[in-house]
């Protein structure tokens, strides 16, 4: 019986996999004519066709003709350009008698592409077997063609029968089984007698990994692709595709910092390179499909629409709930909540909230501030989420909202609880005191609570109220904004700077209903039904959004008469949406939160202009940063009117030119940096265009990752040589492989006295009898004598000891060892000179640079000695006219 946790796996995969194939992205399509070509390609809103441009022309393919799919490149179209180093990037669709060749950025990209294309081919391949197997079984039951097909559900040969039209299956499993296909395909051209070992042993460890841990091929699955964090909607991967979303998000940290995917914490660069004064979109290596986020401290935090809980950011105290104390530079799935179904999350300072749909609260991070913010009545660090009980047992909680040092949930019955640091009576019970544990607030017993926001040493809530008609003699229900704690800066809205130990309601706001309230520090924002904007609050940065403000009683912020449908807040700053879908921000902006392209201060609503031709849905705030999701929009590299660097304009004269590495289109100012790691590189030995984004990438990870080590052999050669010696030993050596491939072919069996072998004692080295050993074991030239040693990998140095099979093996597979072995050698010298190359390229850029630099200093310098002589000059001739007014005067 199938495991109903393992389906609801696959099913999962696979609806992730086709929600980023429904977004599409930038493959290198291989034509037969021409050469490959960038095409920006997706998935149609109905999953029946496969869309493409080519130029301004827009190709589709229908998936129903599809008859399989072939990982690798084993058409006759990419062996045109073969690129045998993109192997595992590669696939191709067959239909009708033609095929579709693709590679894509990577492997991981392929795999998210290869498994949402399977199942959508296995599931109408199974679709049409079925229609004619019930034709067949009608005519003739006993017929052979009949009985194959029930025994054969397809014909592909990497479908799997019985999979439900392939809803649920394996998916590291099915990678690996395909890619083994592969490996039996090239093993059995060869004349490998291994090939059904290989690809046996491979899908057995495939399948063993995964019976270990149910997780895994979710995990194999996530590792992945895109620059942005894509989206659809709820239960079903049969959406508009306006459902599809990018985030983009901005401010501290974003830049460089590990919440924007850098490697450094805040305060270690300085602001202009660790800040995004821009928006951004998401770096992720996950496919998800995005409900809601909160951001915290220098973290944050989102759920998808399955129900998952992610954090990434800097960690502290626990925060992030994976039980370690690591940062995460990018979304990681809190495996403590792994099936859970969670639907919304807070975030606090040091802690985090998490609420499911049945209602349970859960926290986690760092207790140990003697506040009790967590409510698990003991005043303790929690590294993963824990279940909050006592007062909320039987309740179920519908809202959450966190502060640096308290919580405060409603229920779904309307009531108000809250937990955390007391002081200033932020948590509304009519005192100082703290509480461990959540306690519900009195003085609104009886209300019924919907939204609560949690300010540093305030809270406001919106309460149902009765009020009562004085014309009609009638009661109707009214949202009123009350809050509590610290006024010291008018925050709480009630005219003056006292605080409040218990809820009171803010008299200026009784007229308006009141539908959502955030708060920052020293600062409160309501929103109301009518879609008007209210702050209170510090006048510090301009976060008001009103200049003559002075922030002791809520003032009504102008904002282009648009009408605003929701509001975020973060310490300094405020963010909102309006129904035309624009993002206005104002207030502190030394971190670049404001995302204006710069760090100056706003004190009055300003759009964001880089967000102005996106659909934006929801904006969220975090202490000093900003996070807005927009709906994907598909747009065909040729139409596309604008740079994705400097968002200019394209013309006749700034051309749009490909990112070989991302594929998106930039200008040629934007596109001026190269490489030669480029993932979409039609050759890996130039260099291509790359955006600067991609540049810093590249770079990145060829700092970080080191030079391949040369194995010993190649190490001591000598870089004094002479070219003669090397060129003899090249064609000696060639010399030496035609005379093998002679014999290989002519004989079906050497003679003893030249049989080539690998000896079981050779330690590693590949030996040819009838050919003297070489005296030195670290050449890798053939001398005069046809000496010849080599140094094995060190996978197959180590698989010797332990094979049962014989030290004699054939000519045939000891010549491919051997061709096997010179090709690694091939590998490891193109990864040294890639490395060597790179290194070229930056000093280069380096030297130009100081060369730049010391032009401008020599221009400062003449221009300095220029004035210094002119001013001795007028030096000397006023020192001459006082010489001749003193002669005169004497």
């Amino acid at each position: 019986m199938a495991d109903p946790q393992k389906t609801a796996l696959g099913e999962r995969d696979i609806e992730q996999a086709l929600t980023f194939l429904k977004k599409g992205s930038h493959l290198l399509k291989y034509g037969r004519r021409g050469k490959p070509k960038f095409c920006p390609f997706r998935l149609s809103n109905d999953e029946s066709l496969l869309l493409w441009y080519s130029g301004k022309e827009e190709k589709k393919l229908k998936l129903g003709t599809v008859s399989r799919i072939i990982p690798g490149q084993r058409t006759a179209t990419f062996q045109r350009y073969p690129r045998p180093e993109k192997e595992y990037q590669s696939f191709s669709l067959i239909y009708n008698d033609r095929s579709l060749d693709l590679i894509c950025k990577d492997k991981e990209e392929a795999e998210i592409w290869f498994i949402g294309l399977k199942a959508l081919v296995t599931r109408g391949n199974n679709h049409k077997w079925r229609f004619e197997s019930r034709t067949d079984d009608s005519q003739c039951s006993d017929s052979p063609k009949s009985s194959t097909r029930k025994s054969t559900p397809s014909n592909t040969p990497f479908s799997d029968p019985g999979d439900g039209g392939g809803a649920a299956f394996d998916v590291k499993n099915r990678w690996v089984k395909a890619f083994s296909e592969i490996i039996s395909f090239n093993a059995a051209s060869k004349g490998s007698s291994q090939a059904e070992s290989i690809a046996n042993s491979s899908l057995s460890s495939g399948s063993a990994d995964n019976s270990s841990n149910r997780n895994s091929s979710s995990e194999a699955f996530r590792v992945s692709l895109s620059s942005a964090v894509s989206s659809s909607s709820q239960g079903s991967y049969h959406e508009d595709f306006d459902s599809l979303s990018d985030i983009f998000i901005w401010g501290e940290g974003i830049g460089n910092g590990i919440l924007g995917g850098g490697v450094h914490r805040v305060g270690a660069l300085s602001s202009s390179e660790m800040d995004a004064f821009l928006p951004k979109a998401l770096e992720s290596k996950l496919v998800l499909d995005v409900q809601s986020i909160s951001c915290g401290y220098r973290h944050a935090i989102l759920v998808t629409k399955q129900g998952e809980i992610f954090s990434w950011g800097e960690e502290s105290g626990g925060r992030l709930g994976h039980g370690v104390e690591m940062d995460v530079r990018h979304p990681k799935l809190v495996e403590a909540l792994g099936g859970l179904n969670i639907e919304l999350v807070a975030c606090g300072e040091y802690h985090t909230c998490a609420v499911t749909y049945s209602g349970d609260l859960y926290t986690w991070g760092d207790g140990a501030h003697n506040s009790g913010m967590l409510g698990h009545g003991i005043e303790a660090t929690h590294w993963v989420p824990k279940k909050v009980s006592g007062n909320l047992e039987g309740l179920r909680v519908s809202y959450v909202s966190c502060g640096p040092w308290h919580t405060a949930i409603v229920t779904s019955a309307g009531q108000l609880f809250t937990f955390g640091d007391g002081t200033f009576g932020a948590l509304g019970h009519g005192n100082h005191s703290s509480a461990t544990i959540p306690q519900e607030v009195e003085t609104l017993r009886g209300f019924r609570t919907t939204r609560v926001a949690c300010g540093v040493w305030h809270t406001a809530a919106v309460v149902e109220v009765l009020t009562e008609s004085v014309e009609s003699s009638t009661s109707s229900s009214c949202k009123r904004l009350f809050t509590w704690g610290d006024g010291d800066k008018g925050q709480l809205g009630h005219a003056d700077k006292k605080p409040r130990l218990v809820p009171e309601c803010v008299i200026a706001l009784s007229t308006e209903n009141i539908s959502q309230v955030a708060c920052g520090h020293s600062l409160t924002i309501a929103l109301t039904t009518s879609g008007r904007v209210y702050t209170v609050g510090s006048t510090a940065y301009g976060q008001l959004g009103c200049p003559a403000s002075d922030g002791k009683v809520p003032t009504c912020v102008k904002i282009a008469d648009s009408f605003v449908e929701d509001i975020a807040c973060g310490s300094y700053h405020v963010a909102v949406l309006t129904s035309k879908a624009e993002v206005y921000t104002w207030g502190k902006g030394l971190n670049g939160q404001l995302g204006h392209g710069d760090n100056d201060h706003r004190n009055k609503p300003t759009l964001v202009e880089f967000l102005k031709d996106k659909q934006v849905k929801s904006v969220f705030c975090g202490s000093n940063f900003t996070v807005a999701v927009c709906l994907h929009k598909w747009i065909p590299s040729v139409d596309q009117s604008t740079c994705f660097g400097c968002r200019n304009s394209f013309n006749f004269r700034r051309k749009r030119h490909n990112c070989y590495n991302c594929g998106l289109v930039f200008c040629k100012s934007c596109t001026s940096k190269k490489s030669l790691k480029a993932s979409l590189a039609p050759n890996a030995c130039k260099l291509y265009r790359v955006c600067e984004d991609c540049y810093l990438k590249l770079k990145k990870s060829s700092e970080s990752v080191p030079l391949v080590q040369t194995p010993p052999s190649l190490r001591s050669v000598s870089l004094q040589e002479n070219r003669t010696t090397k060129i003899q030993g090249t064609l000696l050596r060639l010399s030496s492989f035609a005379s093998i491939l002679h014999t290989v072919s002519g004989q079906s069996k050497l003679p003893d006295s030249q049989d080539i072998h690998r000896s079981p004692a050779s330690n590693g080295k590949l030996e040819m009898r009838g050919f003297a050993s070489s005296k030195s074991s670290n050449s890798v030239f053939v001398d005069s004598k046809k000496h010849i040693s080599f140094s094995e990998p060190a996978a197959r140095i180590s698989c010797q000891s332990t094979s049962p099979v014989s030290s004699k093996s054939s000519p045939r597979e000891s010549y491919e060892d051997i061709n096997d072995d010179l090709k690694h050698r091939n590998d490891i010298l193109s990864q040294e000179v890639i490395s060597l190359r790179t290194q070229v390229e930056d000093l280069t850029r380096k030297s130009k640079s100081l060369e730049a630099e010391l032009e401008r200093t020599s221009k400062q310098l003449k221009e300095v000695t220029t004035v210094a002589a002119d001013e001795a000059g007028k030096c000397i001739s006023a020192k001459e006219v006082i010489k001749s007014l003193t002669a005169q005067v004497g």
